[in-house]
């Protein structure tokens, strides 16, 4: 859960170093064009391992509430761990 809020502080507050960087990788660029064009509909995919972490960042460029981003991405969070520890 940290790791969400870190990411999103990070891409709120060094906005032009962040998005020049996600801007140079191709998970980067991908999860920019989705923040623009879908907004809040991509924090319901910050669950997934990979591209779950650039999204969290770039909640945080595109200036998304805070709130929200808190209790759709910190949700879906604890419910990955939440279902891993039934599987396991």
């Amino acid at each position: 859960m940290l790791a969400i809020i870190v990411n999103y502080w990070l891409g709120f507050w060094l906005y032009e170093k962040t998005k020049n960087k996600l801007s140079s990788s191709k998970t980067g660029t991908k999860s920019l064009e989705y923040g623009h064009k879908h907004g809040y509909f991509i924090l319901l995919f910050t669950w997934l391992p990979v591209i779950g972490d650039p999204l969290t960042l770039v909640a945080g460029v595109l200036r998304l509430k805070f709130v929200w981003f808190l209790i759709v991405a910190g949700s879906l969070r604890i419910a990955r761990y939440y279902f891993l520890t039934l599987v396991v």
